[in-house]
């Protein structure tokens, strides 16, 4: 059921903007919003009464809904603008950038204005089904260039911390050092063997041979 506050900003509404609602109308309206979360309503409609410069409809309402899927200029300037850049986006998002892309070399403004008429028509179906948003990444050929949208999809809640580390590389060099540590292990019984060698020369009077460095240990290893 529709609080009282949330009628009256419906009727404050629908009155500064030149809308005629019968009893009738305002009713099927009322009720056409009373599944969506009432902050979300009350923020839509306050966007309608600063932005409408005509009628409200319902989907003028749904439209400025905040359901986490970001409004149409947002989405236009986080879509890719090559293969190169990694984005976080949602379904309708990347559906839009589909249709508008061929365009893009040619005519931005025409690809503009595809992006915005199919995001437009993708989110107001996708409110009006309740669908909650899907976010996903789309990586671009520039390693480098990933963990910025990653992190930042991370900070903002649209991907999972633990999803994001699987998707970027590990620190450069880790690997290298696990490498070092265990090639420096393997050599150690044979620095331990040439010092009990050493002990029993130097016992027996014997000249000590050369000691050998672990990087010439290494050459050697490699060359047997």
């Amino acid at each position: 059921m529709l609080s009282l506050d949330l009628v009256r900003a419906l009727a404050v509404t629908a009155e500064l903007t030149g809308t005629l609602l019968s009893p009738d109308a305002a009713q099927i309206l009322a009720s056409d919003l009373e599944p969506y979360p009432e902050p979300q309503v009350l923020a839509a409609l306050a966007r309608c009464r600063q932005e409408l410069r005509g009628r409200m409809t319902l989907a003028d309402i749904l439209l400025r809904l905040d359901d986490g899927r970001p409004g149409v200029e947002e989405a236009w300037a986080m879509a890719p603008r090559d293969e190169y850049q990694t984005v976080v986006w949602t379904d309708e998002m990347a559906e839009a950038w589909g249709a508008a892309r061929p365009l893009l070399a040619t005519d931005e403004v025409g690809a503009r204005m595809t992006f915005r008429e199919v995001y437009t028509k993708l989110i107001l179906a996708a409110r009006r089904e309740h669908r909650a948003p899907h976010w996903f990444p789309s990586l671009g050929f520039d390693v480098a260039g990933r963990e910025g949208p990653l992190r930042e999809a991370v900070a903002k809640k649209r991907l999972s911390a633990s999803r994001v580390e699987k998707l970027l590389p590990p620190p450069a060099d880790t690997a290298p050092r696990r490498l070092e540590s265990a090639s420096v292990a393997s050599l150690l019984p044979r620095i331990a063997a040439q010092e009990r060698l050493r002990q029993v020369r130097a016992a027996l009077g014997a000249p000590a041979p050369r000691p050998a460095r672990i990087d010439e240990m290494q050459l050697e290893s490699t060359d047997a």
